[in-house]
C-alpha cells in the first residue's frame, strides 16, 4: 500500500531518517503516527520471556507499518525497528484520519491493504502451528511468491536471509538452514549464490 507521497506531504507528513537498529516505535507505546517507508527496510518484532526475537514481518519501500493500531485505542503489541538506513514519512494520526475522511477511494485502498495483512497473519498462523519446519518455511515462501506474477518453479528469489526466515517462522536458524538444504535436495527450492529460488 502506498499513499502517494505528494498527498502525504500536503497533509503535513514529515520526513524522518533512521539508522539500522533505531526504533520507529516500541511495544507498549500509544500509536500517534502513520509511518510509510520511502527507503530501506523495517522489521516488526517481539521478544519472548527468554529474549528470543520473533519477527512478525519485514517491510520495505512503499509499505506502511503499525497503521492498523491507529484504528483502535490500544498500545502497539510489537516494535518497529530499522533493519537498514531508512527514510520514512510520518503523518500525525489526526491528519491521517482527516485524509481518510476526505477520500472514499483512499479508505477503500487502506481497507484492502489491511485485509491483505490480515490474510498474511492467518496464513502464517496456520503454518507456524505446524510442527514440521518444512511446512512453516514453504508456507512463508508460498505467501511471498503469491505477489509475484511468474509462478513457475524457481522463478522467485526469496528476499530474506535464513535468520529472517527462521525468525518469521519461529524456528531456530540451524533448523531453517538444515530444512532449506533438505528442500533443495527434494527439488522444492534451488540455491544459487546463497540465494533461495522458489
Amino acid at each position: 500500500m502506498v499513499i502517494d507521497e505528494n498527498i502525504l506531504h500536503s497533509a503535513g507528513a514529515e520526513i524522518r531518517h533512521y539508522k539500522p537498529s533505531d526504533y520507529l516505535f516500541n511495544e507498549g507505546e500509544s500509536p500517534v503516527y502513520y509511518y510509510q517507508i520511502t527507503h530501506g527496510e523495517v522489521k516488526l518484532n517481539n521478544y519472548n520471556e527468554e529474549g528470543k526475537e520473533f519477527i512478525q514481518n519485514i517491510l520495505s519501500q512503499g509499505q506502511s507499518c503499525g497503521e492498523s493500531i491507529l484504528f483502535i485505542d490500544k498500545p502497539y503489541p510489537m516494535n518497529s525497528q530499522a533493519l537498514t538506513e531508512c527514510t520514512v514519512l510520518r503523518l500525525h494520526k489526526s491528519a491521517f484520519f482527516n485524509l481518510l475522511n476526505s477520500s472514499a477511494k483512499l479508505c477503500l485502498e487502506i481497507s484492502s491493504f489491511l485485509s491483505q495483512r490480515l490474510y498474511y497473519k492467518f496464513i502464517m498462523m496456520q503454518n507456524i502451528s505446524s510442527q514440521n519446519p518444512e511446512t512453516r518455511l514453504k508456507g512463508l515462501m508460498d505467501y511471498l511468491k503469491s505477489f509475484h506474477e511468474d509462478e513457475s518453479p524457481y522463478s522467485y528469489m526469496v528476499p530474506l536471509t535464513r535468520q529472517q526466515m527462521a525468525s518469521l517462522t519461529g524456528l531456530r536458524v540451524e533448523t531453517a538452514i538444515r530444512t532449506i538444504k533438505h528442500m533443495e535436495k527434494n527439488k522444492i527450492v534451488q540455491i544459487r549464490d546463497r540465494k533461495i529460488l522458489y
